[in-house]
């Protein structure tokens, strides 16, 4: 649904929690970059959620956004409503080893959770730097585990306001992906940790952390991963052989480190970023006949005019 300027607005339901037109993404965004949400809202709790769902126009498009760790939003911004859960979310407890997470709840926060609580089977989470609902939706996952391995049940709201309860086994895990519908918002999962594992799990943890800084470049403008890896080889490996190692479009370069990582080292646009990662999948296709697959997840408009990103 396409609404005029300053008209959206008015045709929203009123919330409890917060709705602001003309919102600035590219704040949140961990690669820096993109642009404006027409309206932004951030409901105050499940019933604010629910309640707005249940009172809006069937035709509107809503978004929705995590911790942006895997998200390109396009210069153009998006259209519609982007709903960004609130920290009413990101309640977590456990008991009798099943975690009980809020929806925004960082991977790594889950992950050292279980470490306080010594309890095994989600190390993995502290190499991902995402929110628990972003990385149920795609599936995330590394060091050979995934989110499928470890969820149990989740929560979440239809695009009508309905709440609605979900198993594991009804959501089609595949590789970075999930039969989930895009018309589903995460909202809170649980998960089961194991007791008295047979390593210790503190170690793990800091074996995951000192790969993570060795390996990748995480205290740069990144939002990890472009491409998803093809059967057999990793898609860093592909980029290498390319040529790719170092490329660089406007403020966005391929990481010297790990050149399946795009960072925003000079002031990169969207556009910088989108399109060096369009001609690094190009090269690889050239030279190996491989098409790769974007990980990273691309939303709202293109603008190339748009010298802000």
């Amino acid at each position: 649904m396409k609404v005029a300027e300053g008209m959206l607005l008015d045709k929203l339901p009123p919330v409890r929690g917060r709705l602001q037109e003309k919102a600035n993404l590219a704040i949140k965004s961990r690669w820096g970059v993109g642009g404006p949400a027409e309206v932004l809202f951030v409901p105050e709790d499940l019933d604010d959620l629910v309640f707005f769902l249940s009172n809006i126009d069937d035709d509107l498009p809503i978004t929705v956004l995590g911790f942006m760790s895997n998200v390109l939003i396009r210069s153009g911004g998006i259209d519609g409503v982007v709903i960004i859960l609130s920290n009413w979310f990101r309640k977590a407890f456990v008991e009798d080893g099943i975690f009980e997470v809020g929806a925004i709840v960082g991977c790594s926060e889950l992950s050292t959770m279980a470490m306080n609580h010594e309890l095994g089977g989600l190390e993995f989470l502290m190499g991902l730097p995402g929110s628990i609902g972003g990385a149920i939706k795609m599936n995330a996952g590394c060091y050979g585990s995934e989110i499928s391995d470890v969820l149990l049940e989740l929560e979440g709201v239809s695009r009508s306001g309905k709440i609605r309860w979900l198993k594991n086994s009804d959501l089609d895990f595949r590789y970075r992906n999930s039969g989930i519908s895009n018309d589903l918002i995460i909202t809170r999962a649980w998960f089961r940790g194991i007791r008295h594992a047979d390593y210790s799990v503190h170690k793990k943890i800091h074996e995951i952390n000192k790969k993570r800084e060795e390996a990748q470049p995480i205290h740069k403008k990144t939002c990890g991963s472009t491409f998803k890896n093809p059967e057999g080889i990793a898609a860093w490996e592909l980029i290498h052989k390319a040529g790719c190692r170092g490329m660089r479009i406007g403020g966005a370069s391929v990481s010297d480190k790990h050149c399946n990582f795009i960072i925003n080292d000079n002031n990169a646009t969207a556009d910088d970023i989108e399109n060096l990662a369009l001609k690094v999948a190009n090269k690889v296709h050239e030279t190996f006949g491989v098409v790769l697959e974007w990980e990273v997840v691309r939303l709202g408009k293109k603008r190339s005019s748009d010298n802000n990103g």
